[in-house]
């Protein structure tokens, strides 16, 4: 069974390589958002024209980013959403909600600190993790039913 993931959330740390990485060998594909910052919020406007309101501009690149975020949680058997310490990540709330209303398979990862304002994003989860090695040691068990 091949199982598809779409890696989903912040894009400051390494934690997609980690997983990507740590899955070597499991029968998974992984696919994500584009994680270079400046060209998912320049993307419109570099494609499409320039734009003198900055709601336009951001509205712009949104609006093709998206293109590849539903297609990637449309298709995906498990969508992994992270949320990260420095920032504030509204599009990984919105990328959790998406695909719990499409019934996938959610795992949701952060720190401690974030357990009360995800406290509704984690109650549509079926897994809350910490680290990228619980997510590696989930799709082995669920691939393979092995535990660590």
């Amino acid at each position: 069974m091949t199982l598809k993931i779409y890696l989903s959330g912040e894009i400051h740390t390494d934690w997609r390589d980690q997983i990507i990485q740590g899955a070597a060998g499991m029968d998974v594909t992984f696919s994500a958002p584009v994680t270079d910052h400046a060209a998912s919020d320049d993307c419109g406007v570099a494609i499409m024209g320039e734009e003198p309101d900055k709601f336009w501009h951001d509205n712009k690149g949104a609006s093709l980013n998206a293109i590849r975020t539903r297609h990637g949680i449309q298709n995906a058997d498990v969508v992994v959403v992270r949320f990260g310490e420095k920032y504030k990540q509204w599009n990984a709330a919105f990328d959790a909600g998406y695909a719990a209303a499409l019934g996938k398979s959610l795992i949701v990862m952060h720190g401690p600190e974030h357990q009360h304002p995800l406290k509704e994003v984690d109650a549509a989860a079926l897994a809350v993790v910490q680290e990228p090695q619980q997510v590696i040691d989930i799709l082995s068990y669920v691939l393979n039913g092995t535990l660590p």
